[in-house]
């Protein structure tokens, strides 16, 4: 718009019940006066409406644009407020636009008041200003009561913090006491563009080990147990613990697998998380440190791209033999795979995701843009940025940014 008088500054506030067309009124006063929308922001809670919009627009026209729209409020029922804005307050208010952007997710069952005030008294002592908030989940009832209810809000940050380290430990300390989970991305092209998700596969996209499944039906249970324990938890070498392991299974009939296979305990969230990510046009890998048997079978189920995991070997009478085939895919290999695969689909790094529980996940979840320990040893949780523990695994869909209205 060309200017030719003295312009000023309007901010314009507009609450009350809403109703369509209300924002297509206000812009026809405004468009009649020629006014320049220099920003605008709606909300709309339980059907109770927020507005503001600020416009540029000549002094001698301000007078008229401001009636017009106080006798429009009375009509539609609605309260309206206007605010002038000077022209060094404009300018300082676009010069904060540089700063840096970022969102923080909170998720759990459910979220109260208590939860959404400790993570942003969080979030203000660290110098961020919210821009605008989200619920990503959809609407509760209260006379039935959804099973495995989930609750998510996300907030649009703009500034720097002061001391990530401090917030980043303030909020896990948060998720251990207040049964709430996090995620704190800068918000830049690649958080919007995740292109490539790998997942671990026991205890994340199943509720069991695999090798530990063979084990109780080959009558060493409780021994591989307890190395697979000490081995999660980062007390001994992967590749140790799983020839150990391996080594006990010696003689167990390969019939035993196809019948683990076919009763997995599947994750909560597991299926709607692969059903919304192959709908989007994800790329999905399992690297896993248990068997390509039990990978290709979950392969099937979902349509997943690659499977990466380890071959037992097995004899000419269908006995396993205690031994595997090739390379043991362990921290290390996850960490090569996620960064081949990218290559391969020629997918930048940040764009990829990383999902699991032990410790020989954490080379990929440090490696990939967005690395989450899911219901994961203290040890993942405490060197992951974000974590999921309180629902399933579909609470990875938030932390991308969807929103349940977009996808039930």
């Amino acid at each position: 718009m060309k200017e030719k008088g003295r312009k000023e500054q309007i901010v314009v506030r507009i609450t009350g019940v809403d109703r369509p067309g209300l924002t297509a009124s206000v812009m026809s006063i405004l468009a009649k006066y020629d006014a320049m929308i220099l920003d605008i922001g709606q909300a709309d809670i339980h059907n109770s409406l927020s507005l503001g919009v600020m416009f540029r627009i000549d002094e001698q026209n301000s007078g008229h644009v401001m009636k017009e729209l106080l006798f429009k409020a009375t009509e539609l029922g609605v309260n309206i407020g206007f605010a002038p804005i000077s022209d060094d307050e404009y300018e300082e208010w676009v010069n904060r636009q540089g700063k840096n952007r970022y969102i923080l997710t909170i998720i759990g069952r459910h979220l109260e008041a208590r939860q959404i005030e400790a993570a942003t008294t969080v979030i203000a002592e660290q110098g961020f200003n919210i821009d605008s908030i989200r619920r990503l989940t959809g609407r509760l009832s209260i006379r039935n009561p959804r099973k495995n209810a989930r609750a998510c809000i996300e907030f649009s940050l703009r500034g720097n913090a002061k001391d990530r380290d401090a917030m980043q430990a303030s909020l896990m300390a948060l998720s251990h006491t207040m049964e709430m989970d996090f995620s704190f991305q800068e918000d830049n092209m690649f958080r919007r563009m995740r292109r490539l998700i790998c997942f671990d596969m026991d205890s994340t996209l199943i509720q069991t080990e695999c090798i530990d499944e063979l084990a109780m039906r080959a009558g060493v249970g409780d021994k591989v147990k307890e190395i697979t324990a000490r081995a999660m938890r980062g007390e001994i070498d992967f590749k140790q613990s799983f020839t150990e392991r391996v080594a006990l299974l010696k003689g167990l009939d390969v019939s035993v697998m196809k019948e683990i296979a076919e009763n997995l305990p599947i994750t909560e969230g597991a299926d709607r998380l692969m059903t919304v990510l192959k709908r989007c046009g994800y790329k999905i890998a399992i690297l896993s440190g248990g068997f390509t048997f039990f990978g290709e079978y979950l392969q099937k189920r979902w349509g997943i791209d690659y499977v990466y995991a380890n071959e037992l070997e097995i004899d000419e009478n269908g006995k396993l033999t205690g031994h595997y085939v090739g390379d043991v895919v362990d921290g290390q290999r996850k960490r090569e795979l996620l960064r081949l695969i990218a290559q391969v689909e020629k997918v930048n790094i940040a764009q990829t995701i990383a999902v699991g529980d032990g410790a020989n996940d954490l080379p990929m979840l440090s490696e990939s843009g967005l690395g989450i320990a899911f219901h994961a040893k203290p040890r993942v949780v405490a060197n992951a940025e974000q974590s999921i523990n309180t629902i399933g695994l579909d609470g990875v869909l938030y932390f991308l940014g969807f929103k349940d209205s977009y996808l039930d």
